[in-house]
């Protein structure tokens, strides 16, 4: 099924790093360009109109790279912001009139934000309509998963849950996983199958089942993205390939292929 026949599809994770914005003391490695005006090509040959930019680890709190490239890419961006636990409600303003819609949570080495600010942050996020998009090591789910199905905002897991170690269907993690999108305030990414796979492309044999499962059960709840441009990775994926992966699971079905690429995008991120 092309997406050339899918009107309003969204890349929900991409990050951008140009030229001219400095990284953080916090960054963990330096990260060759990748510009706005480069992930044009990327959208134009995977025939999507929507992405969502999400702030690098690198940039820390300082979100003047992303916004920028909110602002390039136009009408069919948003994009994910990391802000300070004490950040004024005024900053959140003018990062909404800049096209942000929530708060990144990286829990991996290079956030900057710890588990403390979870919730007051969660609190002020949801009168705005904001989610919170968190990124950790899915065999963790257990120990947070009565915190997540707690918060009062959306919240978008990234990347099939990043199980960094094993997993399949019966795992009490991933079970935690599902228990938390079961909660109904939940979506998830089906993307970066290379950021979790032992066994690699072009199957990822290991993370498909899982993946498989997600897909099946809650076509309400999924998303994708391309994770462009795949710093420090080697060799670098093809897009359009990570995109068909994620179509073949859901097995041909035109609703749940639309689901994914267009209708929960929309809904989460305000795209008309």
């Amino acid at each position: 099924m092309g997406t050339d026949m899918i009107e309003g599809a969204c890349d929900c994770h991409v990050h951008v790093y140009s030229p001219g914005f400095a990284l953080a003391p916090t960054a963990t490695f330096r990260p060759p360009p990748a510009p706005a005006s480069a992930y044009r090509e990327v959208q134009r040959r995977l025939g999507f109109t929507r992405v969502v930019v999400v702030q690098p680890t690198g940039y820390g709190f300082d979100n003047s790279c992303t916004l920028a490239a909110v602002a390039e890419l136009g009408e069919g961006a948003r994009g994910v912001a990391v802000v300070p636990p004490d950040v004024p409600d005024a900053e959140l303003d003018r990062l909404h009139a800049g096209g942000m819609r929530g708060v990144r949570f990286m829990m991996l080495p290079g956030g900057v934000l710890p588990w403390t600010a979870l919730e007051p942050l969660a609190e002020r996020l949801a009168p705005r309509g904001w989610n919170v998009n968190l990124q950790l090591d899915g065999r963790g789910f257990g120990e947070y998963e009565k915190r997540l199905l707690a918060l009062p905002c959306r919240l978008v897991i990234d990347h099939i849950g990043k199980f960094l170690g094993p997993v399949d269907t019966g795992t009490e993690a991933f079970r935690a996983l599902c228990r938390v999108l079961d909660g109904g305030n939940a979506w998830i990414k089906l993307s970066a199958p290379y950021e979790s796979s032992r066994s690699g492309p072009p199957a990822y044999a290991d993370v498909e089942p899982i993946a498989r499962e997600l897909a099946r059960r809650y076509p309400q709840r999924c998303l994708w993205a391309s994770n462009w441009p795949h710093p420090n990775v080697n060799p670098v994926p093809d897009e359009q390939a990570l995109l068909e992966w994620a179509l073949r699971l859901m097995d041909g079905d035109a609703t749940r292929v639309k689901r994914m690429l267009v209708d929960n995008a929309a809904q989460l991120y305000g795209f008309r």
